[in-house]
């Protein structure tokens, strides 16, 4: 019977040795393994079983992209204005072993890296270019922090400058500026508009005297053309009826008397000076002769 007994606890032993000895890697990460405090392998995602009292797991290492935020950094520019600045460096790990074995704190030595390089980099830049060249920066930090943490096991993806804090004083003036700077601004603007409503107004009156002008010139076309359909219209009755009269073959006396009432229109009261021709002369005295003998024969009758 003890010895049943005795059985069992080994038996049971046995089994929470073999159970607390398989591991299961989860997605994205992966166990760096020791053999009598050596290295001996990394596991990857899946299960594994390590030996007992042989093996050990001495690090489990994330894979995935990890963002870590630094606190303000004093730096000095060029020009020699002390501000903070913080940054965020988002890295991630590539190759588990030189990350476990490549430094003793990785993330403290990228943190006190990224801050000698934003020192070095931003002393060589004044106040307005360290404000307005952050990608510059950006860029230049990762490209250094890369190269420096590759013996690490580390890939840095980004840096990012979070926030850039001059002092009290400087951000005032810079305010002052930017305040005036958006009434020049403003100010531009209303003259451009004020500018833009003169062209407008004169562009306004200038098109109307030229449709002012285009119509008097389309009205006197039209009245010069009517009185050319006028003259026309006269021209041709007055042809017309020289030919119907040219076509009723009229006598001498009837030509003269037609020139009679010619010359009766010619006069019409305006005339200073007339030459009567001989022949209308004749005509005219034949027409008084005529008239007498009828006032004549009248008073005898």
């Amino acid at each position: 019977m003890p010895f049943l007994v005795f059985l069992g606890v080994v038996i049971l032993i046995v089994l929470i040795i073999i159970v607390a000895n398989v591991k299961i890697v989860p997605q994205a990460n992966a166990y760096v393994v020791e053999k009598f405090g050596a290295y001996s392998t990394t596991w990857s995602t899946g299960l594994h079983v390590k030996t007992p009292f042989i093996t050990r797991i001495a690090r489990k290492v994330s894979l995935k992209e990890q963002v870590v935020d630094f606190p303000p950094q004093q730096v000095i520019t060029k020009d020699n204005v002390t501000m903070q600045i913080d940054t965020v460096v988002y890295f991630q790990i590539t190759d588990p072993k030189l990350y476990t074995y490549g430094a003793e704190r990785p993330i403290a030595a990228i943190e006190n890296l990224t801050a000698t390089t934003l020192r070095n980099i931003v002393g060589e830049l004044e106040l307005d270019h360290t404000l307005t060249s952050r990608d510059i920066i950006n860029n230049k930090i990762k490209i250094i922090l890369d190269q420096a943490t590759d013996p690490w096991g580390i890939k840095v993806n980004r840096v990012e400058l979070k926030n850039i804090l001059p002092p009290r004083e400087i951000q005032d003036a810079m305010e002052k500026q930017m305040k005036a700077e958006r009434e020049r601004r403003a100010k531009i603007l209303d003259a451009e508009g004020a500018k833009q409503g003169e062209i407008l107004v004169a562009q306004g009156h200038k098109e109307a005297a030229i449709l002012n002008a285009d119509a008097i010139r389309e009205a006197k076309i039209r009245e010069a053309q009517g009185e050319a359909e006028a003259i026309l219209t006269v021209q041709k009755a007055y042809a017309d009826a020289l030919r119907m009269l040219n076509e009723a073959n009229p006598t001498d006396k009837v030509i003269k008397l037609k020139s009679l009432e010619a010359f009766e229109k010619a006069a019409d009261g305006k005339a200073t000076k007339i030459i009567i021709p001989s022949e209308i002369q004749n005509l005219a005295g034949l027409v008084t002769s005529i008239k007498e003998v009828g006032e004549v024969g009248e008073k005898h009758i």
